[in-house]
Protein backbone atom coordinates (compact mmCIF):
# COMPACT_ATOMS: atom_id res chain seq x y z
CA UNK A 1 0.00 0.00 0.00
CA UNK A 2 1.41 3.37 -0.88
CA UNK A 3 -0.13 7.09 -1.90
CA UNK A 4 0.97 10.42 -1.62
CA UNK A 5 1.29 11.58 2.25
CA UNK A 6 0.98 15.07 3.89
CA UNK A 7 2.58 16.72 6.84
CA UNK A 8 -0.17 19.75 8.16
CA UNK A 9 1.41 22.07 10.29
CA UNK A 10 2.82 25.44 10.92
CA UNK A 11 3.80 27.22 14.20
CA UNK A 12 0.73 29.13 15.13
CA UNK A 13 -0.15 25.54 15.48
CA UNK A 14 1.71 25.77 18.41
CA UNK A 15 0.05 28.34 20.31
CA UNK A 16 -2.89 26.50 21.26
CA UNK A 17 -2.31 25.60 24.89
CA UNK A 18 -2.88 27.07 28.32
CA UNK A 19 0.59 27.44 30.07
CA UNK A 20 3.74 25.33 31.59
CA UNK A 21 1.14 24.01 34.13
CA UNK A 22 -1.57 23.20 32.11
CA UNK A 23 -1.58 19.19 31.33
CA UNK A 24 -2.35 20.69 27.40
CA UNK A 25 1.26 21.68 26.34
CA UNK A 26 1.83 22.36 22.77
CA UNK A 27 5.34 21.42 23.69
CA UNK A 28 4.23 17.79 23.17
CA UNK A 29 3.70 18.65 19.46
CA UNK A 30 7.07 20.72 19.06
CA UNK A 31 9.20 17.51 20.74
CA UNK A 32 6.44 15.09 18.11
CA UNK A 33 8.54 16.85 15.28
CA UNK A 34 11.84 17.29 15.99
CA UNK A 35 11.49 13.71 16.82
CA UNK A 36 10.02 13.11 13.26
CA UNK A 37 12.84 14.94 11.89
CA UNK A 38 15.99 13.61 13.82
CA UNK A 39 14.58 10.08 12.67
CA UNK A 40 14.42 10.82 8.52
CA UNK A 41 10.57 10.62 8.51
CA UNK A 42 10.32 13.82 7.55
CA UNK A 43 12.67 13.64 4.61
CA UNK A 44 11.57 14.84 1.20
CA UNK A 45 8.18 16.14 3.09
CA UNK A 46 7.72 19.76 3.77
CA UNK A 47 4.94 21.17 6.11
CA UNK A 48 2.09 21.72 4.66
CA UNK A 49 0.58 25.55 5.77
CA UNK A 50 -3.13 25.98 6.31
CA UNK A 51 -5.39 28.93 6.55
CA UNK A 52 -7.39 29.48 9.77
CA UNK A 53 -10.72 28.53 9.90
CA UNK A 54 -13.23 31.30 9.64
CA UNK A 55 -16.12 32.52 11.21
CA UNK A 56 -18.70 30.96 8.91
CA UNK A 57 -16.56 27.39 9.28
CA UNK A 58 -17.09 27.35 13.08
CA UNK A 59 -20.65 28.48 12.44
CA UNK A 60 -21.13 24.72 10.92
CA UNK A 61 -21.34 23.12 14.48
CA UNK A 62 -20.96 25.82 17.06
CA UNK A 63 -23.77 28.95 17.85
CA UNK A 64 -22.72 32.18 17.38
CA UNK A 65 -23.19 33.15 20.94
CA UNK A 66 -20.61 30.83 21.99
CA UNK A 67 -18.02 31.57 19.28
CA UNK A 68 -18.61 35.78 20.23
CA UNK A 69 -17.42 34.28 23.98
CA UNK A 70 -14.76 32.78 23.12
CA UNK A 71 -13.41 35.59 21.17
CA UNK A 72 -14.22 37.35 24.21
CA UNK A 73 -11.95 35.69 26.21
CA UNK A 74 -9.07 35.68 23.92
CA UNK A 75 -9.81 39.56 24.17
CA UNK A 76 -9.43 40.31 27.80
CA UNK A 77 -13.34 40.68 28.13
CA UNK A 78 -14.60 40.89 30.80
CA UNK A 79 -18.27 39.15 32.56
CA UNK A 80 -16.04 36.33 33.53
CA UNK A 81 -19.05 35.06 35.52
CA UNK A 82 -20.91 34.45 32.06
CA UNK A 83 -18.21 32.76 29.92
CA UNK A 84 -18.69 30.29 32.97
CA UNK A 85 -21.94 29.17 31.39
CA UNK A 86 -20.03 28.59 28.27
CA UNK A 87 -17.23 26.35 29.84
CA UNK A 88 -15.06 29.19 29.30
CA UNK A 89 -12.42 30.28 32.53
CA UNK A 90 -12.90 26.68 34.42
CA UNK A 91 -8.95 25.37 35.33
CA UNK A 92 -9.68 23.11 32.05
CA UNK A 93 -10.54 25.50 29.99
CA UNK A 94 -8.76 28.86 31.12
CA UNK A 95 -9.59 32.50 29.48
CA UNK A 96 -6.40 32.65 27.52
CA UNK A 97 -5.25 35.63 25.54
CA UNK A 98 -5.70 34.61 21.80
CA UNK A 99 -7.71 31.05 22.69
CA UNK A 100 -10.42 32.24 19.60
CA UNK A 101 -7.69 32.46 16.56
CA UNK A 102 -5.19 29.36 17.94
CA UNK A 103 -8.38 27.15 18.17
CA UNK A 104 -9.31 28.72 14.63
CA UNK A 105 -6.29 28.07 13.18
CA UNK A 106 -6.42 24.35 14.66
CA UNK A 107 -9.67 23.97 12.98
CA UNK A 108 -8.26 25.49 9.76
CA UNK A 109 -5.33 22.90 9.74
CA UNK A 110 -7.77 20.25 9.90
CA UNK A 111 -10.39 21.49 7.78
CA UNK A 112 -7.44 21.56 5.29
CA UNK A 113 -6.27 18.16 5.56
CA UNK A 114 -9.51 17.12 4.88
CA UNK A 115 -10.31 19.49 1.88
CA UNK A 116 -7.00 17.94 0.63
CA UNK A 117 -7.52 14.10 0.54
CA UNK A 118 -10.90 14.21 -0.77
CA UNK A 119 -9.35 16.56 -3.53
CA UNK A 120 -6.57 14.03 -4.29
CA UNK A 121 -3.76 16.25 -3.16
CA UNK A 122 -2.81 13.70 -0.98
CA UNK A 123 -4.01 10.41 0.04
CA UNK A 124 -3.51 10.10 3.76
CA UNK A 125 -2.68 13.48 5.95
CA UNK A 126 -1.69 13.84 9.37
CA UNK A 127 -2.34 17.08 11.40
CA UNK A 128 -1.15 16.12 15.32
CA UNK A 129 -2.26 19.57 16.54
CA UNK A 130 -6.01 17.94 15.77
CA UNK A 131 -8.04 16.60 17.64
CA UNK A 132 -10.33 18.53 20.10
CA UNK A 133 -13.04 15.80 20.48
CA UNK A 134 -14.76 17.45 23.40
CA UNK A 135 -15.75 21.00 22.75
CA UNK A 136 -19.87 21.19 22.14
CA UNK A 137 -21.88 23.29 19.88
CA UNK A 138 -22.32 26.08 22.64
CA UNK A 139 -19.51 25.08 25.78
CA UNK A 140 -15.61 24.47 25.77
CA UNK A 141 -14.89 21.12 27.46
CA UNK A 142 -11.55 19.07 28.34
CA UNK A 143 -9.16 21.57 27.21
CA UNK A 144 -11.25 22.10 23.62
CA UNK A 145 -12.68 25.28 22.52
CA UNK A 146 -13.73 24.75 19.01
CA UNK A 147 -13.99 21.09 17.95
CA UNK A 148 -11.77 20.59 14.54
CA UNK A 149 -13.33 17.25 13.38
CA UNK A 150 -16.78 18.60 13.80
CA UNK A 151 -16.19 21.37 11.74
CA UNK A 152 -13.83 19.35 9.41
CA UNK A 153 -17.02 16.95 8.89
CA UNK A 154 -19.83 19.40 8.30
CA UNK A 155 -17.77 21.35 5.87
CA UNK A 156 -17.05 18.15 3.64
CA UNK A 157 -20.51 17.40 3.87
CA UNK A 158 -21.26 20.84 2.20
CA UNK A 159 -19.05 20.60 -0.34
CA UNK A 160 -19.73 16.82 -1.17
CA UNK A 161 -23.43 15.80 -0.66
CA UNK A 162 -23.79 12.24 0.14
CA UNK A 163 -20.49 12.15 1.36
CA UNK A 164 -20.02 9.33 3.99
CA UNK A 165 -17.48 10.03 6.63
CA UNK A 166 -16.22 7.72 9.28
CA UNK A 167 -14.71 9.01 12.67
CA UNK A 168 -12.55 6.56 14.48
CA UNK A 169 -11.43 7.65 17.90
CA UNK A 170 -9.13 5.84 20.03
CA UNK A 171 -8.20 8.39 22.83
CA UNK A 172 -8.40 7.06 26.20
CA UNK A 173 -11.80 9.62 26.40
CA UNK A 174 -14.79 9.35 25.01
CA UNK A 175 -15.12 11.95 21.51
CA UNK A 176 -18.49 13.43 23.23
CA UNK A 177 -18.41 16.27 20.84
CA UNK A 178 -17.73 14.49 17.85
CA UNK A 179 -20.78 12.03 18.69
CA UNK A 180 -23.45 14.35 19.87
CA UNK A 181 -22.85 16.79 16.84
CA UNK A 182 -23.53 13.73 14.01
CA UNK A 183 -25.45 12.01 16.52
CA UNK A 184 -28.68 11.88 13.93
CA UNK A 185 -26.99 11.59 11.00
CA UNK A 186 -26.56 8.39 8.82
CA UNK A 187 -23.99 9.76 6.73
CA UNK A 188 -21.68 10.30 9.87
CA UNK A 189 -20.08 7.10 11.42
CA UNK A 190 -18.42 8.05 14.94
CA UNK A 191 -16.59 5.45 16.38
CA UNK A 192 -15.14 5.70 20.03
CA UNK A 193 -12.67 3.38 22.03
CA UNK A 194 -12.27 5.04 25.36
CA UNK A 195 -11.76 4.10 28.74
CA UNK A 196 -15.76 3.66 30.23
CA UNK A 197 -17.14 6.46 31.38
CA UNK A 198 -18.36 5.10 34.76
CA UNK A 199 -14.01 5.73 35.91
CA UNK A 200 -13.14 8.56 33.46
CA UNK A 201 -14.14 12.04 32.21
CA UNK A 202 -16.52 13.35 30.65
CA UNK A 203 -18.91 10.39 32.19
CA UNK A 204 -19.99 9.27 28.45
CA UNK A 205 -19.69 6.56 25.58
CA UNK A 206 -21.74 3.48 26.98
CA UNK A 207 -22.63 0.72 24.26
CA UNK A 208 -26.71 2.18 24.66
CA UNK A 209 -25.43 5.47 23.14
CA UNK A 210 -26.18 4.53 19.14
CA UNK A 211 -28.00 7.30 17.71
CA UNK A 212 -30.61 8.74 17.40
CA UNK A 213 -33.67 9.30 14.53
CA UNK A 214 -31.78 7.99 11.34
CA UNK A 215 -28.89 8.46 12.66
CA UNK A 216 -29.50 5.24 15.33
CA UNK A 217 -26.74 2.68 14.94
CA UNK A 218 -24.27 4.84 13.67
CA UNK A 219 -22.35 6.11 17.05
CA UNK A 220 -20.48 2.99 17.93
CA UNK A 221 -18.79 2.86 21.43
CA UNK A 222 -16.50 0.63 23.16
CA UNK A 223 -16.07 1.27 26.40
CA UNK A 224 -13.23 -0.43 28.39
CA UNK A 225 -12.27 -1.39 31.74
CA UNK A 226 -9.42 0.08 33.50
CA UNK A 227 -5.85 -1.51 33.32
CA UNK A 228 -7.47 -2.53 29.27
CA UNK A 229 -3.57 -3.33 27.96
CA UNK A 230 -2.75 -3.56 24.19
CA UNK A 231 -4.03 -7.04 23.44
CA UNK A 232 -7.34 -6.56 25.20
CA UNK A 233 -7.54 -3.23 23.24
CA UNK A 234 -6.42 -4.69 19.81
CA UNK A 235 -8.82 -7.73 20.20
CA UNK A 236 -11.68 -5.07 20.62
CA UNK A 237 -10.78 -3.17 17.76
CA UNK A 238 -10.42 -5.89 15.67
CA UNK A 239 -14.02 -7.28 16.69
CA UNK A 240 -15.92 -3.88 16.07
CA UNK A 241 -14.16 -1.46 14.38
CA UNK A 242 -13.86 -3.16 10.40
CA UNK A 243 -17.02 -4.62 10.40
CA UNK A 244 -18.67 -1.50 11.35
CA UNK A 245 -16.36 0.83 8.78
CA UNK A 246 -17.20 -2.40 5.95
CA UNK A 247 -20.86 -2.08 6.30
CA UNK A 248 -21.36 1.90 6.44
CA UNK A 249 -18.97 2.42 3.23
CA UNK A 250 -16.79 5.90 4.32
CA UNK A 251 -15.77 7.94 1.22
CA UNK A 252 -13.19 9.35 3.83
CA UNK A 253 -11.83 7.93 7.50
CA UNK A 254 -10.99 10.88 9.76
CA UNK A 255 -9.39 9.10 12.97
CA UNK A 256 -8.60 10.34 16.30
CA UNK A 257 -4.95 9.37 17.84
CA UNK A 258 -4.60 10.39 21.54
CA UNK A 259 -2.29 8.32 23.32
CA UNK A 260 -3.54 8.96 26.73
CA UNK A 261 -4.33 5.51 27.30
CA UNK A 262 -0.32 4.64 27.90
CA UNK A 263 0.11 3.22 31.17
CA UNK A 264 2.57 6.18 32.03
CA UNK A 265 -0.57 9.00 31.17
CA UNK A 266 -0.90 10.72 34.47
CA UNK A 267 -4.45 11.46 33.69
CA UNK A 268 -6.20 7.93 32.50
CA UNK A 269 -6.36 4.50 33.73
CA UNK A 270 -5.79 2.39 30.99
CA UNK A 271 -2.15 -0.17 30.28
CA UNK A 272 -1.56 0.13 26.51
CA UNK A 273 2.26 0.66 25.42
CA UNK A 274 3.65 2.32 22.08
CA UNK A 275 3.46 -0.18 20.13
CA UNK A 276 -0.50 -0.02 20.81
CA UNK A 277 -0.36 3.76 18.76
CA UNK A 278 1.26 1.93 16.34
CA UNK A 279 -0.75 -0.95 15.29
CA UNK A 280 -4.21 0.80 15.59
CA UNK A 281 -3.28 3.18 12.96
CA UNK A 282 -1.93 0.73 10.88
CA UNK A 283 -5.47 -1.43 10.81
CA UNK A 284 -6.98 2.70 9.80
CA UNK A 285 -4.41 2.87 7.37
CA UNK A 286 -5.69 -0.70 5.93
CA UNK A 287 -9.26 -0.11 6.02
CA UNK A 288 -8.36 3.16 4.41
CA UNK A 289 -7.23 1.70 1.35
CA UNK A 290 -9.61 -1.19 1.28
CA UNK A 291 -12.91 1.19 1.80
CA UNK A 292 -12.22 4.56 0.48
CA UNK A 293 -9.23 4.83 -1.75
CA UNK A 294 -6.61 5.76 0.69
CA UNK A 295 -8.65 8.90 2.17
CA UNK A 296 -7.14 9.07 5.32
CA UNK A 297 -6.72 11.80 7.85
CA UNK A 298 -5.36 11.39 10.90
CA UNK A 299 -5.38 13.97 13.91
CA UNK A 300 -3.20 14.13 17.60
CA UNK A 301 -5.94 14.79 20.69
CA UNK A 302 -4.81 13.81 24.40
CA UNK A 303 -1.79 12.59 25.58
CA UNK A 304 -0.05 14.15 28.99
CA UNK A 305 3.20 12.15 29.66
CA UNK A 306 4.86 14.91 26.95
CA UNK A 307 8.12 13.44 27.29
CA UNK A 308 8.21 9.65 27.26
CA UNK A 309 4.44 9.00 25.42
CA UNK A 310 3.52 11.18 23.32
CA UNK A 311 6.36 12.36 21.03
CA UNK A 312 7.13 8.60 20.45
CA UNK A 313 3.78 7.33 20.08
CA UNK A 314 2.93 10.44 17.30
CA UNK A 315 6.01 9.49 15.38
CA UNK A 316 4.99 6.18 15.12
CA UNK A 317 1.81 7.27 13.58
CA UNK A 318 3.68 9.73 11.19
CA UNK A 319 4.95 6.47 10.21
CA UNK A 320 2.36 4.52 9.35
CA UNK A 321 0.95 7.37 7.50
CA UNK A 322 3.96 8.57 5.28
CA UNK A 323 4.33 4.53 4.38
CA UNK A 324 7.88 4.56 6.06
CA UNK A 325 9.55 2.18 8.45
CA UNK A 326 10.08 3.47 13.08
CA UNK A 327 13.56 3.18 13.39
CA UNK A 328 14.64 0.91 16.91
CA UNK A 329 16.40 3.66 18.85
CA UNK A 330 15.54 7.11 19.47
CA UNK A 331 17.90 9.35 17.85
CA UNK A 332 20.99 10.78 19.95
CA UNK A 333 20.30 14.26 18.42
CA UNK A 334 17.16 14.23 19.91
CA UNK A 335 17.84 12.88 23.38
CA UNK A 336 20.53 15.81 23.53
CA UNK A 337 18.35 18.38 22.64
CA UNK A 338 15.29 17.43 25.28
CA UNK A 339 16.97 15.28 27.80
CA UNK A 340 18.04 18.94 29.70
CA UNK A 341 14.64 20.78 29.82
CA UNK A 342 12.87 17.19 30.56
CA UNK A 343 11.79 16.73 34.48
CA UNK A 344 12.28 12.70 33.85
CA UNK A 345 14.52 10.23 32.27
CA UNK A 346 13.98 9.68 28.39
CA UNK A 347 13.68 6.67 26.27
CA UNK A 348 16.41 5.66 24.29
CA UNK A 349 14.29 2.95 22.20
CA UNK A 350 10.74 4.10 19.97
CA UNK A 351 8.90 1.05 21.46
CA UNK A 352 8.34 0.26 24.61
CA UNK A 353 9.54 -2.84 25.89
CA UNK A 354 7.10 -5.37 26.41
CA UNK A 355 9.26 -6.74 29.63
CA UNK A 356 8.92 -3.38 30.79
CA UNK A 357 4.80 -3.50 31.17
CA UNK A 358 4.38 -7.27 31.83
CA UNK A 359 0.40 -7.80 32.12
CA UNK A 360 -1.09 -7.45 35.43
CA UNK A 361 -2.83 -10.06 37.61
CA UNK A 362 -6.65 -8.76 36.75
CA UNK A 363 -5.41 -9.13 32.99
CA UNK A 364 -7.89 -12.17 32.22
CA UNK A 365 -10.87 -11.11 33.72
CA UNK A 366 -10.48 -7.18 32.39
CA UNK A 367 -10.01 -9.09 28.48
CA UNK A 368 -13.44 -11.23 29.37
CA UNK A 369 -15.78 -7.62 30.44
CA UNK A 370 -14.01 -6.06 27.56
CA UNK A 371 -15.25 -8.71 25.41
CA UNK A 372 -18.92 -8.86 26.59
CA UNK A 373 -19.20 -4.74 25.89
CA UNK A 374 -17.62 -5.61 22.43
CA UNK A 375 -20.73 -8.61 21.97
CA UNK A 376 -22.94 -6.51 23.19
CA UNK A 377 -21.88 -3.24 20.45
CA UNK A 378 -22.15 -6.36 18.15
CA UNK A 379 -25.64 -8.01 18.82
CA UNK A 380 -27.39 -4.65 19.60
CA UNK A 381 -25.36 -1.92 17.14
CA UNK A 382 -23.40 -2.90 14.46
CA UNK A 383 -26.46 -4.65 12.98
CA UNK A 384 -28.20 -1.34 12.41
CA UNK A 385 -25.73 -0.10 10.28
CA UNK A 386 -27.60 -0.34 7.03
CA UNK A 387 -24.76 -1.27 4.02
CA UNK A 388 -24.40 1.38 1.73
Amino acid sequence: MSGKSALVHDRGLEEYGFGDDHPFNPVRIRMTLELCEAAGLLDGYESTATEPATEEDLLTVHSLNYVRRVQQAGAGGGGLEDLVHYGIGTSDNPAVPGVHEAGARVVGAVLGACRMVMSGGADHAMCVSGGLHHALRSKASGFCFYNDAGVAIARLKQEHPGIRVAYVDTDAHHGDGVQWMFYDDPEVLTVSMHESGRYLFPGTGGVEERGRGNGRGYSVNVPLEPFTDDASWLECFDEVVPEALRSFGPDIILSQNGCDGHRLDPLTHLAATTRLYEEIPRRVHGLAHELCGGKWVATGGGGYDIQRVVPRAWTALWAVVSHDELPEKVPEAWLERWSPKSPIGLPRLMRDDPADYPAGPRAPEIKERNRRAVEEVRRSVLPLIQPR
